[in-house]
C-alpha cells in the first residue's frame, strides 16, 4: 500500500514535469512566431520605403522640355536629351584623339575643318533656335563650329535655349562636339553687350584698355566678356585683336587694337588671351600676319601692306609671338596681301609663307590656325568656295571659316582629297589637332 503511494505520486510528478515542458514549448514557438511576423513587417515596411525614394528619384530626374522660342523661320521641336547623348559625352571623355580620328568617315572630317554660320548647314534664312533641323544638319554635316551673330542672339533666355539644343545635338550626332563661337571683342564689335537685352559689361573700346598702359586691364576684360559668355552656352571667341596700329590711317581696326606700341599691344593681347581662357573660353587672336599696318579693307577687297617681312617682324608680329606664348587656342590668318613680304601677291590666308613657313614652322604655333571669314570680299571677289578652301588648306590652315558657299567649299575639300590634290595624311593633320584641342577643353 505504501510502496503503490509512492508509485503514484512519482507518475503525478512526471505527469506535472510534461505539462511544464509543454507550457515550455507553447510558449517559445508563440515567441518565435511573434518575432517572424514582426520581421516580416519590417522588411515589407522597408521595402515599400524603398520603392517610394527610388520613385522620388525618378521624377526628379525627369526634367520638362525647355520652352519652345518661335521662329518662322525655323520651325523647329525642341526634343530632350536621349540615352545616346550621354553616349556621344562618353565617347568624348573616354576616347584619345587618335582613336577617335580613326572611326570617322572621310565626310566626317571634311566636315570638322569648317566654322560656319547655322544659316549655313540648316538653309533657314535667320536661326534663333535650334531643333530637329539642327539636329539633322549637325548629323548630315558635323561641322568643327558655329559662329552666331547679331541676328542669332535676341535675349538670355533665347540664346541659352539655342546654345544648350545645339551643344547637346552635338553631343548625340557627332563623334565630338561643336565649337560655339561668337565676335565679342567689347568696344564696337560686341554681339552680346551690343544688344541691350542683356545685362553685361559693356566696353567703349580696347583702346581705351591700352592707354592705361596696365595689361592687368586687359585681362580683366578677357575674364569679364568670357564669365557672360561662358554663361550663355559659348565656348569660344573670336578674341582678342592683336593687331598693333602701326598705320595711322588704318580705320578698319582702329580703336579695336589696343594700341600703336607693338610691344604693349603685344602684353595686353596675351593678358586677354589668359583671361578668357582662365574663365573656360577658347580665345582666338586675329588678324595675323597683322591689319594695323594695311591700306583697305579685306571686307570690301584688296587690302596690303607694302612692309617686308623684316620690317613686320620687328613691328607688327610682335603681339602675335606673345599671343603664342600664353597658349592662345586660336590664331585667325587675315586676307591681307604683302607682296613685299613673300614671293607671291596673294591674301595671307592662301599663302603657305606666311602660315606653315613663318607661323607654323618659324614661330613655332602648334594650336588652331583658322582663316578670317572666307566671303568676305577679298576672297569671295577673287576666288571660288570650293578654290579658296582648298587653297586655304593646302597652305596649311586647320580650319575654314564661313565660305561664301559651305557646300561647295565643303565638296572642295571632299573632291581634293579624292583626286591627291590634298593628301589623306595632311587632312588627319588638321583633324586631329582639332580632336585634341576639343579633347583638353570640351571633354569635362
Amino acid at each position: 500500500m505504501k510502496a503503490g503511494k509512492i508509485v503514484l505520486g512519482i507518475m503525478f510528478a512526471v505527469i506535472l514535469i510534461l505539462i511544464g515542458v509543454l507550457a515550455v514549448l507553447t510558449l517559445t514557438g508563440k515567441e518565435e512566431n511573434t518575432d517572424i511576423t514582426v520581421s516580416t513587417a519590417e522588411e515589407s515596411a522597408s521595402g515599400q520605403e524603398a520603392g517610394e525614394e527610388l520613385s522620388g528619384e525618378e521624377e526628379e530626374t525627369e526634367e520638362p522640355a525647355p520652352e519652345r522660342e518661335e521662329n518662322p523661320e525655323e520651325a523647329e521641336p525642341v526634343q530632350e536629351e536621349t540615352s545616346e547623348e550621354g553616349a556621344g559625352e562618353n565617347q568624348l571623355s573616354g576616347a584619345g584623339a587618335e582613336e577617335l580620328l580613326a572611326s570617322m568617315t572621310l565626310e566626317e572630317k571634311a566636315a570638322q575643318i569648317f566654322f560656319v554660320t547655322p544659316e549655313a548647314i540648316t538653309g533657314v534664312e535667320t536661326a534663333t533656335v535650334a531643333g530637329d533641323a539642327t539636329r539633322q544638319a549637325l548629323a548630315a554635316h558635323p561641322v568643327g563650329g558655329i559662329v552666331y551673330f547679331g541676328k542669332n542672339i535676341l535675349d538670355p533666355a533665347q540664346t541659352r535655349s539655342m546654345l544648350e539644343n545645339t551643344w547637346n545635338y552635338s553631343k548625340e550626332v557627332m563623334k565630338v562636339p561643336v565649337w560655339l563661337g561668337v565676335d565679342e571683342e567689347g568696344g564696337r564689335v560686341a554681339r552680346v553687350a551690343g544688344n541691350s537685352q542683356f545685362s553685361v559689361m559693356r566696353y567703349s573700346n580696347m583702346r581705351s584698355i591700352g592707354d592705361t598702359g596696365d595689361p592687368a586691364q586687359a585681362y580683366q576684360v578677357g575674364v569679364t566678356i568670357a564669365s557672360y559668355l561662358k554663361e550663355l552656352g559659348f565656348n569660344m571667341d573670336f578674341a582678342p585683336d592683336a593687331d598693333a596700329i602701326t598705320n595711322p590711317e588704318n580705320t578698319v581696326i582702329g580703336d579695336r587694337s589696343f594700341g600703336t606700341d607693338p610691344s604693349l599691344v603685344g602684353e595686353m593681347a596675351a593678358q586677354a588671351v589668359q583671361g578668357f581662357q582662365d574663365q573656360g573660353i577658347s580665345a582666338c587672336i586675329k588678324h595675323f600676319p597683322g591689319h594695323g599696318q594695311t591700306v583697305g579693307d579685306t571686307h570690301e577687297g584688296y587690302a596690303y601692306t607694302q612692309k617686308t617681312m623684316e620690317e613686320m617682324k620687328a613691328s607688327d608680329l610682335l603681339p602675335f609671338e606673345k599671343g603664342i606664348e600664353a597658349g592662345t587656342d586660336f590664331v585667325m590668318v587675315s586676307h591681307i596681301s604683302a607682296p613685299n613680304a613673300i614671293s607671291q601677291d596673294v591674301p595671307a590666308s592662301l599663302s603657305s609663307e606666311f602660315i606653315t613657313d613663318l607661323l607654323r614652322n618659324e614661330m613655332g604655333y602648334e594650336g588652331i590656325i583658322i582663316t578670317d571669314a572666307m566671303n568676305m570680299g577679298a576672297i569671295a571677289e577673287h576666288y571660288g568656295s570650293a578654290q579658296a578652301a582648298v587653297e586655304a588648306f593646302t597652305a596649311g590652315v586647320d580650319m575654314i571659316l564661313m565660305p561664301e558657299d559651305f557646300q561647295a567649299a565643303y565638296q572642295g575639300i571632299l573632291d581634293a582629297v579624292g583626286n591627291g590634290t590634298i593628301s589623306q595624311e595632311r587632312l588627319d593633320q588638321s583633324v586631329l589637332r582639332i580632336l585634341e584641342k576639343k579633347l583638353e577643353k570640351l571633354g569635362d
